[in-house]
């Protein structure tokens, strides 16, 4: 079970991670909820922890961004505040747990257990979303957010990336994406498909440096970072 901390005391991560590490849990730690945002994008994890009051971006408004487009990754707030008010803001932007530092190590490992069991691995969830580097396609909700902002997408545009990401690099033929995505109901000799992979291109990489959706001529289309 891989473990991602929100910490900025850099001794209390240090010991944090040590004794999760030595009850068979994998940690990577992190000090700022900017690059603890960078860091979810392109890695997955079974659990969140994430201290208040850390630089640049602070662990409530972390909560709250991952909540856009994560709803089931579990989320314990680890703090030094202790009040009523504090917890129900945590509890506002959906943390699963709240644990008041100073707390013994031992207790938040329970709370850790205790929400991974509750988390099936095969939950329906997980599986329906879809990461292409800062893209996240949600098939569950049919939600698609890159860099964190939603995009609104059609319902075929939406069938579109999701078959595109699917293939997770590989080209597909403008034939394959007529019989999945269209079922055959238009002759491919049209360029429904092109119009359509131009629809995309707008919405999910003109304000981006980094393009995602790729023709490979001749052969068809692909998405990936690369």
């Amino acid at each position: 079970m891989n473990i991602l901390l929100l910490e900025d005391d850099l001794i209390l991560s240090a010991e944090l991670c040590r004794f999760l590490e030595s009850n068979s849990f994998t940690c990577d730690k992190i000090y700022d909820g900017e690059t603890f945002l960078r860091q979810i994008k392109n890695n997955t994890y079974d659990l969140y922890l994430l201290d208040i009051n850390v630089p640049k971006i602070n662990g409530l408004d972390v909560c709250q961004t991952i909540r856009s487009f994560d709803k089931s990754t579990p989320i314990i707030i680890i703090s030094a505040y202790g009040d009523i008010s504090d917890k129900k803001d945590a509890f506002t932007r959906l943390a699963d747990d709240y644990l008041v530092k100073p707390f013994q190590f031992e207790e938040l490992l329970l709370r850790i257990n205790s929400l991974l069991r509750r988390k099936s691995p095969s939950d329906a969830a997980d599986q329906d979303i879809i990461r292409v580097d800062d893209l996240i396609i949600n098939k569950t909700e049919q939600k698609v957010y890159r860099a964190g902002n939603e995009i609104a997408l059609t319902l075929k545009e939406f069938q579109l990336l999701s078959y595109l990401a699917e293939a997770q690099g590989r080209t597909v033929s403008k034939q394959q994406i007529t019989e999945h995505v269209w079922e055959h109901n238009f002759n491919t000799n049209t360029n429904t498909v092109e119009v359509y992979i131009n629809f995309l291109r707008k919405k999910i990489d003109k304000d981006f440096k980094l393009k995602l959706i790729h023709t490979r001529s001749g052969f068809g289309y692909y998405l990936s970072p690369l």
